[in-house]
């Protein structure tokens, strides 16, 4: 690579330009344009020379300029909720990896809260920076006219709960997650399992607790009040103080693994052993899940799976809008550790 600077007017030193590559390769800039840009009405041996050119001058395109050039801005963007819980950062980190794999930027977009309206303007937010297609990460039920309305012009994936009528799915049965974890519990002879439930608000809540009520029905169980909690551990940790006065509660199913780290500590402080007392499964399998005391038994989430899934369907949607939405279902897997044990009667 040679001379990669430049002298402007004022003798001040630039980056070659597109202009300069032109000059130096011998050909129209229009020409570099169309090299630059991927167009197939370019002699070999004139891409060759350009390329050549790019090469030694150190010539870089800016984002703006490729995208004039090419008409794609090769970003895609994220809807998030202004949240630090451990599910929504490692599916928007999966998000983001997947997407640089594929040589695409990604911008986010936080939604004030779950109102629909707060869900279109941040997607309305992406759509004025050009995205070229849309991660909903965000559990909405069913689409407004005003999300449905940018899900049909701009190619729209959503994970888990969100749904939209134009929009691909990627998801995670929580019905079936709610339903493993209970009778994990029930085939180790626990009478009943009690609940910690996410905010009713959430999909992924209302489907696991749906899945715990079936299986305890299913058994032909009682099925206990409904606790809840607000994804964080201090919210567990209130569950559990609860819970620990009740004599009868031997096993305890917790919508996260965040909510479960504080309902453990609760019942530890209460003199409730645990899994001896106590037995005690989460979800997610978060990074911390192996290392609590005693390690928590959960059912895992493959967050990277399923944000690299939502990727390869956004790319395939920007690539082939005409395609009809699709939905893929990725199977959660139960991880037994030392949480929970047999019913000591």
């Amino acid at each position: 690579m040679t001379n990669t600077r430049r002298l402007d007017a004022s003798g001040r030193t630039r980056s070659p330009s597109m202009a300069d590559v032109a000059h130096h390769a011998g050909v129209s800039a229009q020409t570099v344009s169309r090299v630059l840009s991927g167009h197939p009405n370019v002699q070999p041996a004139t891409r060759d020379r350009v390329l050549r050119s790019v090469d030694e001058l150190g010539y870089r395109m800016n984002s703006a300029a490729r995208a004039l050039s090419s008409g794609r801005t090769r970003t895609i963007g994220v809807v998030v909720l202004p949240t630090v819980d451990y599910s929504g950062a490692a599916v928007t980190h999966g998000v983001e990896s997947a997407a640089r794999r594929a040589g695409y930027a990604v911008n986010v977009s936080t939604a004030s809260s779950l109102d629909p309206a707060a869900i279109a303007a941040a997607m309305t937010r992406l759509d004025e920076q050009s995205v070229e297609g849309i991660v909903l990460v965000v559990p909405v039920p069913t689409g407004t006219d005003a999300v449905e309305a940018i899900a049909r012009r701009i190619p729209t994936v959503t994970i888990d709960g969100s749904r939209t009528v134009s929009s691909e799915v990627v998801a995670i049965d929580q019905f079936e997650v709610g339903r493993l974890a209970t009778r994990h519990l029930l085939e180790l002879g626990h009478p009943t399992v009690w609940h910690i439930a996410g905010p009713d608000e959430w999909l992924d809540s209302t489907g696991r607790a749906a899945g715990w009520r079936a299986a305890l029905d299913e058994a032909g169980r009682e099925v206990p009040p409904l606790l809840h909690g607000d994804w964080s551990p201090e919210s567990g940790y209130q569950a559990g103080l609860l819970l620990g006065r009740i004599p009868e509660a031997s096993a305890v199913f917790v919508a996260s693994d965040e909510m479960a780290f504080g309902a453990i500590r609760a019942l530890h402080e209460l003199g409730r052993r645990v899994p001896e007392d106590v037995s005690v499964v989460g979800v997610d399998d978060i990074a911390l899940a192996a290392y609590c005391s005693p390690a928590l038994t959960t059912v895992a989430q493959p967050f990277g799976v399923i944000a690299a899934l939502a990727v390869e369907h956004l790319l395939r949607r920007i690539d082939d809008p005409s395609s009809p939405p699709a939905s893929t279902d990725v199977d959660a897997s139960l991880v037994i550790r030392a949480s929970t044990a047999p019913f000591a009667g």
